[in-house]
């Protein structure tokens, strides 16, 4: 669980971007890098570490990726420019990768089979905790300390924490020797369910990430709220995606995992156009705690399905999933150009769109198949 704590690091990607262009004097293109280099490395490392999880198995993975994460904390911290910052970031891409391709399996080996997607689900509120706290520092760290980066400084030793529990922690794998074979990553790619889940996953990514790096210049171009308090819209959303990954957690146990997502979807969708249309700071608020509540579960809940329909080939699914999460660098690209090009509130339309096509998704998918079979 510290473990997913660490993964949410990746989510300051979103508040860090705004600071870094009023640092630097970028404009929203060139300040859009820092989460293309964070969640390029989705799609080029993520087929790669399965195959490496295979040959020396998860736990080593998982602590081979909390390594490069403290290198990553650390470099911004010894010098403060454009290029080390998008050094750093780009490290941090790799790491994260590199951990939610082997944590996520690593639970098949720490839980029993009927509780993994609760289990998965409670480890998504852990990084929802993470994500939310990452906003509130940086503010501290302004206001309090004058610094904005030392932010690296509070994950580095929290990292660092992790990493020797986890290294003294036992944990027994289940390493199936006939599946050993990198190249079956690749047939999975003829899976037609599997890949709608994998386009539920880039898209999903992609529109938190677009999002969260929009909304601090959005609330300051909409209503002029400063950047500073803006970035507390972030830890907001993020708040209200753990309070709704914790209740996904539970419901999981309890209700069907396909309607209580499409209930969800039609309700987030509605509060995104909500937050587009209204220019009143507190129905902004509203809105976008709402939003991040209703798509708190589709990443947990499409992942586990996915996931648990050959357990066999957990590890090989899991990079694929993962490959999924290079949507965090795709739309928040396509967002930015569309700001410079018009302003931040026709780039919204970006997200909302991936939202309306989960939403379709959730209704046309083949749920069953994924969920049930063997």
């Amino acid at each position: 669980m510290l473990a997913f704590f660490v993964m949410g690091f990746v989510d300051m990607v979103g508040i860090s971007t705004s600071y870094v262009k009023k640092d630097f004097g970028l404009n929203d293109t060139l300040a859009n890098l820092l989460p293309m280099l964070v969640f390029l490395w989705f799609a080029v490392c993520s087929l790669p570490t399965g195959m490496l999880m295979k040959r020396i198995g998860r736990k080593k993975t998982v602590l081979i990726s909390i390594l490069i994460t403290v290198v990553a904390m650390i470099i911004p911290l010894t010098y403060y420019s454009f290029a080390s910052i998008l050094f750093a970031f780009a490290l941090l891409g790799i790491g994260n990768t590199v951990l939610q391709v082997s944590l996520n399996p690593l639970v098949l080996d720490v839980v029993e089979k009927e509780k993994v997607t609760s289990t998965i689900t409670l480890g998504c509120f852990i990084k929802a905790i993470s994500s939310t706290l990452g906003p509130v520092i940086i503010s501290v760290a302004v206001g309090g300390w004058g610094n904005w980066q030392l932010i690296f400084l509070v994950y580095a030793v929290i990292t660092v924490l992790s990493w020797i529990w986890l290294a003294f922690a036992p944990i027994h794998e289940s390493m199936d020797e006939k599946n050993l074979v990198g190249n079956q990553i690749w047939g999975l790619f003829k899976d037609k369910e599997l890949m709608i889940s994998f386009s539920v996953i880039l898209l999903i990514v992609g529109f938190e990430v677009g999002l969260m790096t929009a909304v601090p210049k959005y609330l300051f171009e909409r209503c002029q709220v400063p950047l500073e308090k803006g970035g507390l819209g972030c830890s907001l959303y993020f708040l209200a995606r753990t309070i709704g990954t914790f209740i996904g957690s539970v419901m999981s146990l309890r209700y069907s995992s396909r309607r209580f997502l499409m209930i969800n979807l039609v309700l987030g969708v509605l509060s995104f156009v909500l937050f587009m249309l209204s220019s009143n700071v507190t129905i902004l608020y509203v809105a976008l705690f709402l939003i991040g509540f209703f798509c708190a579960n589709v990443f947990p809940i499409i992942f586990s399905s996915a996931i648990q329909s050959e357990p066999s080939k957990a590890d090989e699914i899991s990079a694929l999933m993962i490959m999924g999460v290079a949507g965090g660098a795709i739309l928040p690209m396509i967002m930015g150009a569309i700001a410079d090009s018009s302003n931040q509130f026709f780039s919204l339309f970006v997200p909302l769109f991936a939202l309306i096509y989960i939403l379709y998704v959730s209704f046309r998918m083949k749920w069953n198949e994924i969920a049930e079979r063997k």
